[in-house]
């Protein structure tokens, strides 16, 4: 599969300014449709109503997290020299797993996701727990490209006042995941077709709605971490450029 070219200098200044990427039918062929035929298959055969709280909250298919089929979305896709252009010089960690999410049709009681940043006071964690990463990437497999479908709304420059938030107004162990005014917004949906890909730079509030199509909205994900993540976490929440030192640069007041 031809490689994507790897981030230009306009997308680099987009990802400072906004935090979040997208690019348009780069997971296609072989790769797309049998991940998506392994996750629908799940779905129809394993897929299991009593635990849908806990599939929403953490992820859908768990026994598939690590299958060949999944990882090769990211790995045999050229989504990995993507991720490495986004952190150089630095390293990334090697990505073993995956995270399905999915929206199903209306109809299905399931929780409505708020504007939260994933990994910090999550309601299935403990408060003092940080689960945080440097970005993450999503892969539409199935889905209607509408923003009532399910769809990720996301707050395009929300983590310019998350690093705020997190440096001035919060302390670790509390409940709250995002500021008042964050919390109101409905943010940007990405509206998009199956094979089209999202990154998102881990402090961009987002959340989640309900699906009122009849197709369910799956999504593949990929969380993205600097090699030296687990030491950097604490302060990498108020200082959103310190795991990305080519970006650091454009990130500063006045740079062209």
């Amino acid at each position: 599969m031809p490689r994507p070219e790897i981030w230009s200098a306009d997308e680099q200044r987009r990802f400072v300014d906004d935090g979040v990427l997208i690019r348009r039918g780069l997971v296609n062929g072989n790769l797309l449709s049998r991940a998506r035929d392994l996750v629908g298959g799940w779905l129809t055969e394993a897929y299991d109503p009593a635990r849908l709280t806990a599939y929403t909250e953490r992820s859908f298919a768990p026994e598939l997290e690590e299958h060949p089929d999944l990882l090769a979305l990211y790995h045999r896709s050229g989504l990995v020299e993507l991720a490495e252009d986004l952190l150089l010089p630095s390293w990334i960690s090697p990505v073993t797993r995956a995270q399905i999410q999915i929206r199903l049709p209306h109809g299905a009681e399931q929780p409505v996701k708020r504007m939260h940043v994933d990994g910090v006071s999550c309601p299935h964690l403990e408060p003092s727990d940080l689960r945080t990463f440097s970005f993450i990437i999503g892969v539409v497999l199935d889905g209607s490209a509408t923003a009532d479908a399910g769809a990720l709304h996301y707050v395009p420059g929300g983590h310019h006042r998350m690093a705020r938030y997190f440096a001035t107004n919060w302390t670790l162990g509390q409940p709250a995941q995002t500021p008042d005014d964050i919390d109101a917004q409905d943010g940007t949906a990405f509206t998009a077709e199956p094979g089209d890909v999202v990154v998102m730079h881990h402090l961009v509030p987002h959340r989640v709605g309900i699906n009122t199509s009849s197709t369910p909205r799956v999504m593949a994900y990929f969380r993205i971490q600097h090699a030296q993540h687990p030491d950097l976490a604490l302060a990498a929440l108020s200082d959103p450029w310190l795991e990305y030192p080519a970006l650091a640069d454009l990130a500063r007041p006045g740079t062209a």
